[in-house]
């Protein structure tokens, strides 16, 4: 298959971005990695009358270091966070390096990955549950919005036309957090078939547990995260799996097995850490 065709602008800054987006009308794509949006054009899955590409523009390429927090900037690429060591952020660094291929981890970015929504990829869930925040620019000004409820269902986002994902904000893990991160893929490389990430910081006094590879958002499991804050793995009983994993809605039997499964195995990989 080939493309449609398209026009193609590579704007040097951010606010010439936002000008190509304003006067696109609706009718514009943003392209940073790729990855996912070049092969929906193939397929025609995707029609924009501009691409966009911001993958050059500096502002959205550092990390910075905020004292609590990482500002990861919106094209940075997952192999950049795979190979940069960066103080508090070690799962950063476990998620990106578990994603696709080497190939594909050179050119896809973490908010490109959050913009396109996948139900099964890995930054959704990994920024849920460690409490990110994602920082967006467009029409309605510069705000931001929590990745926990960034994604509104399969390829849904609370994006608006003309908008644009700047940074991520990641609080840093202390020394004391635990994490643990599990999905189950037919093969390597391959999206999941289920996942789950956990974060269990008693310093800031965090404790989270997600699901992943849903048929929409990422959901929580606060109540089983509470629990096993206060009372560590005896609270990790095949019962309180089945209670928690019960609660998302629209799973089928072997999905939801998988699920118990995944909560599960990240959860021992949090306290064994």
């Amino acid at each position: 298959m080939k493309a449609p065709a398209f026009d193609y602008q590579r704007p040097r800054d951010l606010a010439a971005a936002a000008a190509a987006l304003r006067g696109a009308s609706g009718n514009a794509k943003l392209l940073a990695g790729g990855q996912s949006l070049l092969p929906m054009l193939n397929l025609r899955l995707a029609r924009p009358g501009i691409l966009v590409d911001i993958s050059r523009i500096e502002e959205l390429r550092g990390i910075e270091d905020r004292g609590d927090a990482l500002r990861i900037g919106a094209a940075v690429t997952h192999a950049e966070l795979e190979d940069r060591p960066l103080a508090g952020g070690a799962m950063l660094r476990e998620v990106a390096h578990g994603i696709a291929y080497r190939s594909v981890r050179n050119r896809g970015t973490i908010a490109g990955s959050m913009a396109h929504a996948d139900p099964a990829a890995d930054w959704p869930l990994a920024l849920a549950v460690l409490g990110a925040t994602l920082i967006v620019d467009g029409a309605q000004g510069r705000r931001t919005m929590p990745a926990g409820d960034f994604m509104q269902g399969p390829f849904t986002t609370r994006l608006a036309d003309g908008d644009i994902i700047i940074a991520v904000d990641v609080p840093k893990l202390s020394r004391g957090a635990r994490f643990g991160y599990y999905k189950f893929c037919r093969k390597t490389g391959e999206f999941p078939e289920a996942s789950a990430a956990a974060v269990f910081d008693p310093e800031t006094k965090q404790a989270r547990l997600y699901v992943g590879a849903l048929p929409g958002a990422p959901q929580p499991l606060d109540d089983l995260a509470y629990d096993l804050a206060e009372r560590g793995l005896p609270a990790l009983t095949e019962a309180a799996v089945d209670r928690a994993v019960a609660q998302i809605p629209n799973l089928e039997p072997i999905a939801r097995r998988m699920q118990r499964a995944a909560v599960t195995r990240a959860v021992r990989q949090a306290f064994a850490a």
